[in-house]
């Protein structure tokens, strides 16, 4: 997840045009110097995302210079777009003389405006969650439950609550739209995978409809809340490879303990790299992780850092993290700030730091990398999109090496797609002993075919093993729910169903398994947002979600969502999915 600044940089110019407003009969030296000092500590302020300091300074500038000044336009309208009021920083901007031209405040202010005025609006105690008008509304509650619990996860770490008012958090339908209101280019965010940012003092995150397999979109927005705790409290002093450190191992804190988000493919690279003596030394992460030559050195890179963060709280705690800070915030260099938080030299701590990841359960295997696949940029979009019924699928297996997994798999699925689910099993099988975990498509396969011959203990296995090297794959998620369902095992159940829905919560079957498993645990509140979220993603009314949800228990030969239609009733007609 990338994360870039915004910096104004104070020219003589706008000093100039500053000073020249002030009336001849004041200006005298003091009251110049004055000018000068509050500029200076608005700019300041404003790159620090320190808007009640900037709006004090602004309010004393008022004072000084006339309304009319290009200049305190040109503040008060940077001034309204980190506060989200888009159209006041669009007249602002343009009446201070803005160009409007890619990556200018301007440009970025319209952009936002027209694409955030038809969005829908919610709010918690601490967030405004704007959001597309259609199925994000889905989104809403788990977003802003997800959001105030890191809230105070990082209330308590960090001792850090943004001030002046709610945080702003706007979610875009696609890369597109993520592109046109941040610095990034389309072709940036594709080459990096960048999916959510936190800059201009808010969180912006993209849909899980736009990646073909959904993504963590709830760990996402948790780790782009920490970027903006540390870079308010440290008034962007952090550099990126401690920033990310600590958003990576602290984004997890929302659904419990931190140092939950590392993948076992990053953990296997780091693994290989460090037996190979061949680390990214930290002088090469300035200025940027992304600028590191290969996309491997990058995500090793994050590694390295994340064991930063896991060896200070590990021996110093969330003092340690806080000192910091507070450290960087008092212009400490980094290394001095990571000596001040461990009371050691920069060099010794390296040596810890390199023993505490040599202490790793490194996966033997080196994994595939994980990679964000945006829906537009999938090879085989209907592969990507949620397959209903017995889920068969010859394309699948594309990605097996081995030549003889990949033709007993194939063999497997086309006994599956002939119903002759026993022989299917006894193939799938073979190949699964040839690769075990390695893919999840042979995985999943395989799981599909001995539920459907009820050898519920084998799926489980074969599904746990998977999500060991794959952990957070909604597909998994769901077959492993089933499993869960049928035992009716609901509390299981329910975990497996809502880290499915953590990645892409716009599967019906996900809402409907849930609409059964709530109503089971008596949680009649949750059983109405998944009720009214399957019949927004289905078109069916409420009373058709709840009886799908009794029919896709009553008989276990559809342990999948293909049955998730509505009986026809009195009830109110569906309305059409959106």
């Amino acid at each position: 997840m990338s994360r870039h600044h915004p910096h104004v940089l104070l020219t003589l110019g706008v000093l100039s045009l500053l000073l020249t407003a002030v009336p001849a009969h004041a200006q005298d030296e003091d009251v110049r110097s004055q000018a000068k000092a509050h500029l200076t500590e608005l700019g300041e302020a404003i790159d620090g995302w320190d808007l009640v300091s900037a709006r004090r300074e602004l309010a004393a500038l008022e004072k000084l210079i006339p309304e009319e000044a290009e200049a305190l336009k040109y503040y008060k309208g940077r001034l309204a777009f980190e506060e989200g009021r888009y159209s006041e920083a669009v007249d602002l901007l343009a009446a201070a003389g803005v160009e409007d031209k890619p990556s200018s405040y301007l440009r970025l202010a319209k952009d936002t405006l027209a694409i955030m005025k038809t969005h829908q609006k919610a709010e918690s105690e601490h967030f405004i969650f704007y959001y597309p008008k259609g199925k994000e509304e889905i989104l809403v509650p788990y977003a802003l439950e997800a959001l105030e619990a890191i809230y105070r996860a990082m209330q308590e770490d960090l001792g850090w609550t943004p001030p002046g008012g709610k945080v702003r958090v706007e979610v875009v339908n696609n890369a597109r739209e993520l592109s046109r209101i941040s610095t990034l280019s389309y072709e940036q965010i594709q080459i990096t995978g960048t999916i959510a940012m936190c800059k201009f003092n808010k969180l912006m995150v993209t849909s899980p409809k736009a990646v073909a397999r959904g993504y963590d979109w709830l760990d996402t927005l948790a780790h782009e809340y920490v970027h903006l705790v540390i870079s308010q409290s440290s008034r962007n002093n952090v550099p990126i490879w401690l920033h990310e450190g600590m958003a990576k191992f602290l984004e997890s804190r929302w659904r419990g303990p931190g140092g939950l988000g590392l993948s076992p493919s990053a953990l296997a690279l780091l693994g290989r790299r460090m037996k190979a003596n061949n680390l990214v030394p930290f002088e090469k992460m300035h200025p940027s992780i992304a600028m590191l030559p290969t996309a491997e050195d990058a995500a090793l890179a994050f590694a390295e850092v994340f064991y930063v963060v896991d060896y200070v709280l590990a021996t110093k705690g969330s003092a340690g993290l806080r000192t910091i800070i507070q450290e960087l915030r008092n212009g400490s260099t980094d290394k001095k700030a990571v000596e001040a938080a461990v009371g050691m030299p920069f060099g010794l701590f390296e040596k810890s730091w390199l023993a505490h990841i040599k202490k790793q359960p490194f996966p033997k295997e080196l994994l595939p990398r994980e990679q964000v696949v945006l829906k537009e940029d999938s090879k085989d979009q209907d592969k990507d999109e949620a397959k209903k019924g017995r889920e068969i699928s010859f394309g699948d297996f594309a990605e097996v090496q081995e030549l003889p997994a990949r033709k007993l798999a194939h063999l497997g699925e086309l006994l599956r797609e002939r119903n002759r689910v026993k022989a299917a099993a006894a193939e799938y099988s073979k190949a699964y002993a040839m690769v075990g975990d390695k893919y999840e498509s042979i995985s999943n396969k395989y799981a599909l075919t001995l539920l459907e011959l009820r050898r519920l203990d084998e799926a489980e296995q074969v599904l746990r093993g998977s999500l060991r090297v794959y952990p957070g794959l909604p597909g998994t998620n769901v077959h492993l729910g089933r499993i869960l369902l049928f035992r009716k095992d609901w509390v299981k159940a329910k975990a497996a169903y809502m880290e499915a829905l953590s990645t892409n919560p716009f599967d019906p079957e996900v809402h409907v398994a849930l609409t059964k498993i709530h109503d089971e645990l008596g949680e009649t509140a949750l059983k109405q947002r998944t009720v009214k979220a399957a019949a927004l993603l289905t078109g069916m009314s409420e009373t058709g979600v709840e009886n799908a949800a009794w029919k896709f228990m009553r008989d276990p030969k559809e342990l999948s969502g293909s049955n998730v239609t509505e009986t026809p009733d009195a009830g109110t007609p569906a309305d059409g999915g959106k």
